[in-house]
């Protein structure tokens, strides 16, 4: 059942017209294809990959910059269309772990191997601060786009809060397949950014 597909075609064509949206530039089709590409390299890994395939698609599928709440709307929509493909416990997983991905603490889930689960999932939405300068920075000029509307200095120190966050944890990442893979790259990657904002560079 697990290994199942949530996500049929009249599903995927539904999701995919969301985030074809014009005022997406990082968080559209590219990123949802990023992390299924990953999820598939680290299936193995997943005890319901389904489950996991389903919550990526819906993660970002409610998307507006300016709004607080598209991770709990995007949940939300995930569970009244999965509503009879899924069973409640697993419906409330797979929404546990999109509304993780607004604040990427891992949710409050039973079972270690449901845990692990979301922590697979928080790391593939984050790879992309490991990713290779020239697509990091691509990313960063993407997510500017996305919040055009907000003034350069407050923008700079919004966007310099998060990134230090992210630099202040132990680990950026929750799995040791992903610290080995994208750690010390996003590290370097955060830095650089951050001294960018800072107007250091």
């Amino acid at each position: 059942m697990e290994n199942e597909t949530l996500i049929d075609d009249v599903l995927k064509n539904e999701l995919s017209a969301l985030y074809q949206a014009k005022d997406r530039h990082y968080h559209g089709m590219a990123h949802i294809e990023a992390m299924l590409a990953l999820a598939e390299e680290y299936r193995a890994l997943l005890d319901d990959p389904g489950a996991v395939e389903a919550a990526i698609w819906f993660h970002d599928a409610v998307y507006d910059s300016r709004a607080k709440d598209n991770e709990a709307k995007s949940a939300a929509l995930a569970k009244k269309r999965l509503a009879g493909r899924a069973n409640p416990h697993r419906l409330a997983r797979i929404a546990a772990m999109i509304n993780a991905t607004a604040t990427h603490q891992l949710p409050p889930l039973r079972g270690e191997s449901a845990l692990n689960d979301a922590a697979l999932l928080l790391d593939m939405d984050l790879a992309i601060l490991g990713a290779e300068p020239a697509v990091f920075d691509a990313y960063e000029s993407a997510v500017r786009l996305e919040y055009g509307w907000v003034e350069e200095p407050i923008w700079r120190a919004g966007r310099a809060a998060v990134l230090k966050s992210f630099l202040a944890r132990p680990h950026i990442f929750y799995t040791q397949s992903f610290r080995d893979r994208f750690e010390a790259p996003a590290r370097k990657n955060l830095d650089r950014s951050l001294q960018a904002l800072q107007g250091q560079v």
